[in-house]
């Protein structure tokens, strides 16, 4: 890795430039670290003699002379060289800085099993997926799986103690939907709701019906109090059909579970919403927003009798989805429900440990790993579990839709003092994902002779049950996969095809969904997703795939495998390192490889995951390039197929690693 390089670069130069300037601490500029665009120029190099031109009253480049003549030695610097442009190049030592990497690649960095979470300062907790337990999950809710998923994998690759939540809206009102939909348009008793959940695909008959009480309400808008009745109900329990609501909500998250599952998503804690309420949680968070003055109780108007959250002055006023006026925010309605803003108020009261109050925990399920997937309970469960809550720093990863929401959080706590708090609670949003025309058409979403959208694009609504999904499109890229995977491999087994088929299914669609800008609509397009060229899931897989058979050959030919070549390295010559035949491109890729760690603290400093997958992708065109343009198995030179074997190891080391960081296994064949 390349961090530790940077920091011994930046700790010298500081103390050379205090010494050398006598310039306080406080005036050294930040010493940024930047790459030459060619080896023969430097490894590293820091425009500093710029930034300090002016202050010295010198020119950039005698500035960059001296420096560099007063750096002296520097461990793992071979030499620093003032460029005539004013730069300071900085060349590092080739062959202690590749040994010491080897030595390191397989020292883990990626706990297999999740979760390092524990309740010591600095623990991060991450909310993701949260998908109202009322339907199938759709191709949406795979973006934000997939964005919160690696927003934990670099989290602990950083060593960050992270606690992944899933929280589970069973009191909202599209699981109400539900339950009027099966007692008001299929007249079910509690018993044939079992039945059905016990004999058909629940999730997928839930999304059916989902859809057919939209319409039914569409039809008649006298029925919404139906469903205002059903949401009284489910929130104050005691009734048959809170008791319906909670049993559908239960096994639609075991379904989402499933789901997610294939995709190597994995959760620490599932919080139920309705947990938030009989525990009181609301009503201890709205003493406090009452006590404080954050609400009050409006007496006319048509918000009379709500208790509304007066919006800051500097927000922008959301669209009027729960009867808000001018700039004030219904936290519970005039009928004594509580809106989802209030309840969210509460659960990030909770996360920070400023409520004051505690869940109680159970088991819901064995995760992947063998560990327990623990869920909040409202009555005493275990009494051993994890530590949860009283985070540092807390990631609420929804869309962006829900940004007017998020702020209202901040607001809430910042109103109440806890403003440091605020300031560590990120919204992590991202936009929607439609359906590129050609998988509109493949989906069977758009006729076959209809003409494209001028958007480019294909949008889908889960709510009228035109959505794509999950399971099902997952079900379609395997399926193509596989006959891909057969025709390249005839003698490969049915069982390995489907294993690769579906490994390389799981890469096309998180790969799809973390390349582009969490800021930018995509269109998913299966064909882009599951290519074997181009910038694609399978694309990385197969370079590392490519770098695993030349190890499987070198062991046939010479009996090595890494740690051997590794060992070797030792007593040879490493004039391919240094570039002595006049190219440098074997030691550009070990460079290119080991700025992972770097590459990590960019996309956690900016939440921008495109920038580690584009970092995969170049590293993988980086390789094939050298690949091809290199023998490797075939060098003539033992020397020089010997530092060619032990890059191609560091790289797929390094390459597997990265893809990891976005729930992506290599298959060990394709």
């Amino acid at each position: 890795m390349i961090l530790p390089i940077h920091e011994r670069v930046r700790a010298r130069l500081s103390a050379v430039l205090q010494q050398l300037y006598q310039l306080p601490p406080e005036s050294i500029p930040v010493l940024a670290i930047e790459y030459p665009p060619k080896r023969e120029l430097g490894d590293l190099a820091t425009p500093v003699a710029f930034e300090l031109a002016r202050t010295l009253r010198k020119a950039p480049r005698a500035i960059a002379q001296e420096v560099a003549g007063a750096l002296g030695t520097l461990d793992g610097i071979s030499r620093v060289e003032a460029a005539p442009n004013g730069y300071l190049n900085i060349y590092l030592d080739r062959v202690a800085f590749t040994r010491d990497q080897l030595r390191r690649q397989h020292e883990p960095t990626i706990d297999d099993g999740r979760s390092t979470m524990d309740d010591r300062p600095g623990k991060a907790i991450v909310e993701h997926t949260a998908i109202n337990p009322n339907k199938a999950a759709h191709i949406g809710h795979l973006r934000n799986a997939a964005l919160g998923d690696t927003l934990v994998r670099v989290q602990q690759f950083r060593g960050v103690p992270v606690e992944v939540q899933n929280y589970i809206d069973d009191t909202g009102v599209q699981v109400a939907d539900v339950v009027v939909g099966f007692r008001e348009l299929e007249h079910k008793s509690f018993d044939e709701i079992r039945t059905i959940a016990d004999t058909a695909r629940f999730d997928y008959y839930c999304w059916d019906l989902y859809a057919r009480v939209t319409q039914w309400y569409e039809d008649d808008k006298a029925r919404l109090t139906i469903r205002a009745g059903a949401l009284h109900d489910i929130e104050h329990g005691g009734t048959e059909s809170a008791a319906i609501a909670e049993f559908i909500a239960t096994r639609i998250v075991a379904c989402h579970l499933k789901t997610m599952a294939r995709l190597n998503v994995d959760y620490d804690l599932l919080t139920w919403e309705g947990h938030i309420l009989k525990l009181q949680f609301w009503a201890r968070a709205f003493e406090i927003l009452k006590e404080k003055g954050a609400v009050y109780l409006q007496s006319d108007g048509k918000l009379a009798g709500c208790w509304v959250m007066r919006i800051e002055e500097d927000e922008p006023l959301p669209a009027d989805d729960e009867g808000d006026d001018e700039r004030e925010k219904v936290i519970v309605r005039s009928n004594g429900t509580v809106t989802y803003v209030g309840k969210d108020i509460a659960y990030q009261f909770w996360k920070f440990g400023l409520l004051g109050r505690d869940f109680h925990y159970k088991t819901f399920g064995t995760r992947a790993n063998g560990k327990v997937l623990w869920s909040t309970a409202a009555v005493p469960g275990e009494a051993s579990h994890p530590a949860f809550g009283n985070a540092a720093t807390t990631y609420n990863v929804i869309d962006v839709r829900q940004s007017y929401l998020q702020k209202l959080l901040k607001q809430a706590l910042r109103t109440l003092g806890h403003t440091e708090q605020a300031e560590r609670a990120t919204h992590f949003s991202y936009e929607m994902v439609a359906l590129s025309p050609a998988t509109a058409r493949t989906l069977g979403y758009l006729a076959a002779d209809a003409a494209d959208d001028k958007k480019g694009f294909v949008e889908v609504s889960g709510r009228r049950g035109q959505g794509v999904k999950a399971d099902d499109l997952l079900d379609t890229l395997i399926s193509r996969a596989e006959a891909e995977v057969a025709r390249r491999n005839p003698e490969f087994s049915a069982a390995d095809h489907r294993r690769i088929a579906e490994m390389i299914a799981v890469a096309a669609v998180r790969y799809f969904m973390v390349k582009y800008s969490r800021t930018k609509i995509i269109a998913f397009d299966i064909d882009e997703a599951l290519a074997f060229e181009g910038e694609s899931g399978p694309y990385l897989q197969y370079a590392v795939v490519r770098a695993q058979n030349i190890f499987a050959k070198l062991r046939e030919r010479e009996g090595l495998d890494e740690p051997a070549v590794a060992a070797k390295l030792a007593g040879v010559p490493a004039g391919e390192l240094a570039g002595n035949a006049g190219n440098h491109d074997l030691w550009a890729l070990i460079l290119e490889a080991a700025r992972l760690d770097e590459i990590v603290e960019q996309v956690v400093r900016t939440l921008e995951f495109s920038v580690l997958a584009k970092y995969a992708f170049g590293l993988a065109q980086m390789f094939n390039g050298f690949y091809h343009r290199y023998p490797i198995l075939n060098e003539e030179d033992a020397d020089a197929r010997l530092w060619r074997a032990a890059a191609v190891g560091y790289v797929r080391a390094q390459l597997t690693r990265t893809l990891g960081l976005m729930g992506i296994d290599v298959p060990p064949r394709m």
